[in-house]
């Protein structure tokens, strides 16, 4: 082959990956899947029993509903996209690949646990190590967060956009506190201390893929955390940079997604909200 024609179909391989029909159609797929799933979840706590609960670490719990919630999306987003691994939290399955299923079935467990509505299947699709597919069901309050790369984001089917705060005296932030590395607890002290004297106020929500698209539909105004997995952060990130959001590590580089720390914003907030935690977690 000549080298145009090589880089004619390069151009053409890497068109047929990322075609905004092909995506769309994909999300349309997670979203049914996210949803049928969201129906066991939601009968489930009905008749949910405390007995149910297994440990897996301090404060780390897990029961049968996350479990078979994970064996169900698993067996669902194999159909949809064969070709793709999967990266999940209760190990029903792990085999990597190019491209990724990024899953926790039930993201906010402590919250399932005890009643507290604000729980979330949180999905999305990796392409070595860039999200291109990501939906939130909070299966509670049925609103389904989703967005597909270059594709916006949307709640349930109404697009959505970060919100306009340009300051920190008129923001409300979102967090998660830790709950077993204690490591940083003092620089999350310090960060907390100068939010609650200088915003609105500060929302633990209780689950990061929440948190995140409550971010980026504007009812919060920026989110930060460490300690996270990748599939606490990979849909919600990605549905926040779709509405016009700023994601980043604490070091203002790319590694959120398999780095443990995150901070997103409106993007009118990033470089105070930046500053301040670079001061804090030094």
């Amino acid at each position: 082959k000549s080298a145009f024609s090589i880089v004619i179909g390069l151009i053409c391989n890497f068109t047929n990956k990322y075609n905004l029909m092909d995506l769309h159609k994909i999300t349309q797929d997670v979203i049914h899947c996210a949803k049928t799933v969201g129906e066991f979840i939601r009968t489930e706590r009905k008749t949910f029993s405390y007995s149910n609960v297994e440990v897996k670490g301090l404060n780390d719990l897990v029961s049968y509903v996350d479990k078979t919630s994970e064996k169900l999306l698993v067996e669902k987003l194999s159909i949809i996209f064969p070709e793709a691994g999967f990266i999940v939290e209760e190990n029903t399955k792990s085999e990597i690949k190019d491209y990724n299923w990024i899953v926790d079935p039930l993201d906010g467990t402590t919250n399932f646990i005890h009643g507290i509505p604000c729980y979330a299947i949180s999905i999305a699709l990796e392409h070595k190590g860039e999200v291109i597919v990501g939906v939130v069901y909070e299966v509670a309050q049925n609103e389904c967060f989703w967005a597909y790369k270059n594709g916006g984001a949307f709640l349930n089917g109404t697009k959505i956009s970060v919100s306009s705060t340009k300051t920190l005296s008129d923001s409300l932030i979102a967090t998660g506190f830790p709950i077993y590395n204690f490591s940083r607890l003092d620089n999350y002290i310090n960060t907390l201390t100068y939010l609650m004297k200088n915003t609105h106020g500060i929302r633990r929500i209780g689950a990061a893929a929440a948190d995140l698209c409550y971010l980026a539909c504007g009812r919060v105004d920026a989110f930060f955390e460490y300690n996270l997995n990748s599939w606490d952060v990979a849909a919600g990130a990605l549905i926040v940079k779709e509405a016009g959001g700023t994601v980043c590590d604490f070091n203002s580089q790319q590694n959120w997604l398999f780095g443990k720390e995150i901070m997103a914003t409106n993007t009118l907030l990033h470089p105070v909200f930046l500053t301040l935690i670079q001061e804090n977690f030094k």
